[in-house]
């Protein structure tokens, strides 16, 4: 058989790479446990490395600035958006 793509949920990835990190078994047994590749779980470990550094630099603000400015830009393109399609509206005329 090919290989299958398998999709893993966040608290899935983050329970291997709590495991990986606490080392409390040796990796091929953490990824035999949970019949994943051992290459996989070595990445998800170092991306929960170094979102712990994130977490703990910036704190909840930052993540609330970055969301309100993706919103606050989601609107203006929504707005200049409806302002072109206006103007294609009166140009092409009605239907």
């Amino acid at each position: 058989m090919g290989n299958i793509k398998r999709h893993h949920p966040p608290a899935f990835k983050a329970q291997v790479a709590l495991a990986l990190i606490q080392e409390s078994d040796t990796i091929a047994a953490i990824c035999s446990q949970h019949g994943i590749h051992p290459t996989q779980a070595g990445l998800w470990k170092q991306q929960a490395l170094a979102g712990l550094a994130t977490i703990f630099a910036d704190g909840p603000t930052h993540a609330l600035k970055h969301k309100d400015q993706l919103i606050e830009e989601l609107y203006r393109q929504i707005g200049q958006l409806k302002v072109e399609l206006d103007w294609l509206k009166k140009k092409v005329g009605p239907g």
